[in-house]
Parts: C-alpha cells; structure tokens; sequence
C-alpha cells in the first residue's frame, strides 16, 4: 500500500468490506459511507476487520488490483509450486505454469508480484487506520475494542512477515542488520507520505513488537469460535512462524506449543476427510468461505482439488514427489492422500507416458487401465472428463466434489505447530526434547513410529524435513521452508517434468541465488521516489 493512488482508496476499500447486511448500514447507502464513519467507534471497526477476514481468501476487489491472484486462495498453492512441493504433470489451462517455471516471481512486471505486495500493503493501511484512530480517539477499553486492536496488530505483524520473508534475503542465510527489507509504514491518513526499504533487521524489529502487542490485546479480549478470526492460539502461531523464521529457536519452541493448546491432532479418518472445513480439529485459523462472495474459478481448492471441476484440474492432477512418497511407510496412513498407481490418462501429460496403457508402465493392458482410472473417479467424485496420472492428489477432497462449490481455506494448523516445536528443539541440539515433540505427530500418523532412531541432530532435522514436505503439502510452506534450510531444488526424481518446468526444475539454493527474491512490482518503483532501480532484488 506504499503507491498513492492506492492509499486513496482506503475508505473505498473499507466501504466494500463492510456486509450492507450489518445493522450499522441499514440506512446509509454503503457508496457514502466515509473513512471517518468506518472508524468511529469498537463496532465499526469489528466490522472492517471483519473485511480484511474475507480479504484472506476471496477475490480481490480492490481499484488498482487484479482479481486473477485472490489472496491466500492463490499464493498458498503458488507458493508450493515455486517452492517445488508441488508438482504439476501437465501445463493444464496456463494457470501457475510461470510460477513453477521460475519465471513470475523473477519479473517485476508480474501480476503475482504485485498482488502479493499491494494485498498485503492494503491489510497494513487498513490496521495502522484502526490502530491510530483508536489511539487518538481514546476509546474506552472494552473486551471487544482488546479485541478489535489484538487483530489489527496482528494482521500488521503477519502482513509485514509476509513481505519481508518474501521480497527480502532470508534472515538465517543473509546479514539481517544491511539487507534490505520492505517499506515500514506505520502513519495512517494524509498525506500519505510512501517510505523507503528499511533493513529486514528493523521490519523483523517492528514484526516482533506488533505481534507481543497483539498477544497482550488478546489476553484480555473477548473470547469467540471464528477460525476466521485471529485469537490468541493464531496469535501465538503467528509468533512461532516469525521465531522460527529468523532462528529464534527458544521462543519458536515456546509458542509453538501455547498456539497448538486446545487444538488436538487429527485422527485418520479426519485427516484423510479433504481438508476442507475449519471445523476440523486441528485448525487454529482459517477462512471460512461465503458461499455468494466466493471466488470460485480463483478459489484455493480450484488449484489444489483433483475433483474440482475446472480446467485446472481435469487436466493437470497436482502431484506429490516420487521420492517424497516412496518414503511414507505402509504404517502410515497418510500414504492414501496420494495415489501412486493411477493410470496416467492425459495424452498431454508433460512425462510423456500419457493417455494410454501402452506408455503408462504400471499397466499392459487397456481393460485394466481404464477400469482403475474409472474406480477413482467414482471413488473421489470426479467427472468424466478428469484425467488421472501417478503420484496424484487426493489429500485435498471438496464437501462436492466433482463441481465448483467454496470450500474453507486453512491457514494454520496444530501439527505446523508440533513440527516447529521439533525443529526449533533440534536447532538448540536439545536431542530428547525434539525426539518427544516429534513423537507427538510422528505416533499418530504413523502407528510403528520409533523416536529414538533419530539420535542425532542431523538425523532429527532429515526427519522434521521430510514430514513437514509430506505432512503440510499443499498448504503453502516449501517456498519459505527451503529459504529457511538453504536448500535449493533439484527434480530430477519427482515425477516432475523439466521440460514443463525450466528454470524451475534446478535451482541453486538461497545463499547463493537471489532469484529466491520476489522482485518488487516495477509499479511500485515507478510510484516511490524513496525506491529506485538500485534498490531492485
């Protein structure tokens, strides 16, 4: 939210958040409602946080923005398929092909680029709006007002984590204290004043603060069951990405746990239900997704769910890596989440083995071929029009499947929580300590798991690697994961083709290739007089 032109739209934006439906409306046409309106009291601001919930998933609506990247809806699946978690088997309708490619991300010209930057500036205008108006107005604190500023605090503090975690070097692998982060922007109202790139060592500075501001709101907030909202568990959650994130390892272990707190793990049969609902156990945050406001063709399932009946997905089943899965022992039951013996059906599959038994090398005959592709399109609710191929999703199952209804989105879960806990443990050579967190999921995942073979270091990390890869896919983490373990991609054994994938089917890892840097979006270079060429990735 750095340009001006977009601050401008502030109000504007606020208005289009706010449900004409709210008392608060019902007699006030929603095209004359003022900034000053917005913010003028607890419960209109409740209601422009209640905005920024829905701006997590849904379509963007605002002036200056394109509706083709819709928050976390696209930039979880995005995220994975630059990350390489991801693996598409065939270029499909385009949709993320220049994501995976290594060759969206790189231009600062792209529409991913800029979406990420001005969605995530806007939910920082929006906080610093609630956060300085309440401050100057002097509102009485109330529950609900703890609760109203908890979240702003919060959205600015995750706001801010994004963009610097992703326009930025790595904390761990860079010199935190010279490299350069993200505007810090923190004024609200005229005149609108932009900023330069402050140092990632200042933005994580001011991330920390916001977040303990956050959580000391929250303490004394009003309590709710919204998943949609931030609460003091999605608070503590957010406080352990930010710990684990620059090596933080003592307080990542000591709010991972507080945020999992009242969240149990998942049982098999939740686990292998779709992920599609909030209401699961395990889900700390997540947006739940209004059925007429929903963003259907852009939704997040639309990109992940084999069965979603779009042209993402008849033709292009996501995969799994064959040396990711070929790990998951027999014991364990999220080996059903991915299926690798379905026949590969796509003529246009990029492995070239597709569309018939005679190039798929796990049949030799027509009748079985088909007959299998045939019991997994009854079994998971697909069309006839679907192709299958090996190693395919089916981790990810929509409430309908086979149509385009909204599914929820998660954002964060309680097993994320364990294994930061693990990692963050074995990060601080406290060997017992992370084989005991560890064994919190590793038991119920998999029903012969033994802690005590990971004894060292070095084989506790190998272990913390493979299960977030297996356990989280999907769900948006490899992209920041491999910046934070310095750890290129190599997909030469994934099933993944290089050439669909190009220059995204090797890459050198963080330390060494700042292409790992999302560019920043050339409009904002052309709008910031603080930030020129020079100061490009």
């Amino acid at each position: 939210m750095i340009q001006k032109k977009i601050i401008l739209l502030l109000a504007l934006s606020i208005v289009i958040f706010v449900s004409c439906s709210e008392e608060y409306l019902e007699n006030i046409p929603t095209d004359s409602i003022s900034e000053e309106a917005a913010l003028s009291s607890e419960e209109s601001m409740a209601l422009v946080i209640n905005g920024l919930h829905r701006m997590m998933y849904a379509q963007n609506v605002l002036e200056g923005g394109s509706s083709s990247r819709s928050g976390e809806s696209h930039f979880i699946p995005s995220l994975d398929a630059i990350g390489g978690n991801i693996i598409h088997s065939s270029p499909g309708n385009g949709w993320m092909t220049a994501d995976l490619q290594w060759q969206n991300h790189t231009l600062a010209s792209s529409t991913t680029a800029f979406n990420f930057w001005f969605q995530r500036y806007h939910f920082i205008s929006v906080s610093n709006a609630i956060i300085n108006t309440s401050a100057e107005k002097e509102f009485p604190e109330t529950e609900n007002l703890n609760n109203v500023l908890g979240q702003a605090y919060a959205y600015r503090a995750w706001s801010y984590w994004r963009l610097v975690t992703t326009f930025s070097k790595g904390y761990i692998i860079g010199d935190p204290s010279t490299d350069a982060g993200v505007p810090l922007i923190l004024d609200s109202g005229a005149p609108y004043d932009s900023a330069p790139r402050g140092t990632v060592e200042a933005v994580y500075t001011q991330i920390e603060k916001d977040i303990d501001i956050a959580i000391s709101y929250l303490l004394k907030a009003s309590t709710h069951n919204n998943k949609s909202h931030i609460s003091i568990n999605a608070a503590y959650g957010i406080k352990a990405r930010v710990a684990l994130s620059k090596g933080d390892w003592e307080n990542a272990a000591k709010y991972a746990p507080l945020a999992r707190d009242g969240y149990p793990l998942l049982n098999e049969t939740d686990w292998l239900s779709g992920f599609n609902t909030n209401e699961l156990s395990e889900v700390i945050w997540g947006g739940y997704v209004i059925d007429t406001e929903t963003n259907y063709y852009q939704s997040y399932f639309y990109y992940i769910a084999f069965a979603f009946n779009g042209s993402q997905n008849r033709s292009n089943p996501k995969l799994i890596s064959k040396e990711l899965y070929d790990k998951i022992p027999t014991t364990d039951y999220r080996n059903q989440a991915w299926l690798p013996q379905a026949p590969n059906t796509n003529p246009a599959a990029s492995n070239d083995q597709g569309g018939s038994y005679e190039t798929d090398s796990n049949y030799n005959n027509e009748n079985d071929f088909w007959d299998a592709w045939e019991e997994i399109i009854i079994k998971y609710g697909a069309t006839t029009g679907h192709n299958t191929h090996p190693y395919m999703n089916v981790k990810f199952k929509q409430k309908t499947p086979g149509g385009i209804d909204p599914d929820d989105v998660i954002y964060m879960r309680s097993a994320e929580m364990v294994l930061i806990e693990a990692e963050a443990k074995a990060m601080m050579a406290d060997i017992t300590g992370a084989q005991d967190a560890l064994d919190v999921l590793g038991s119920e995942r998999d029903s012969a798991f033994d802690k005590t073979v990971f004894d060292t270091q070095t084989k506790l990390m190998d272990e913390i690697k493979w299960q977030r890869r297996v356990e989280l896919w999907g769900e948006g983490f490899s992209y920041h994961d491999q910046i934070r373990w310095d750890e290129g991609l190599n997909q030469t054994n994934s099933g993944a083709s290089e050439v669909l994938y190009k220059n995204g089917f090797i890459v050198d890892k963080p330390s060494v290739n700042d292409e790992w840097i999302f560019k920043i979006p050339q409009s904002e270079i052309d709008a910031n007089p603080n930030i020129t060429e020079a100061h490009q990735n």
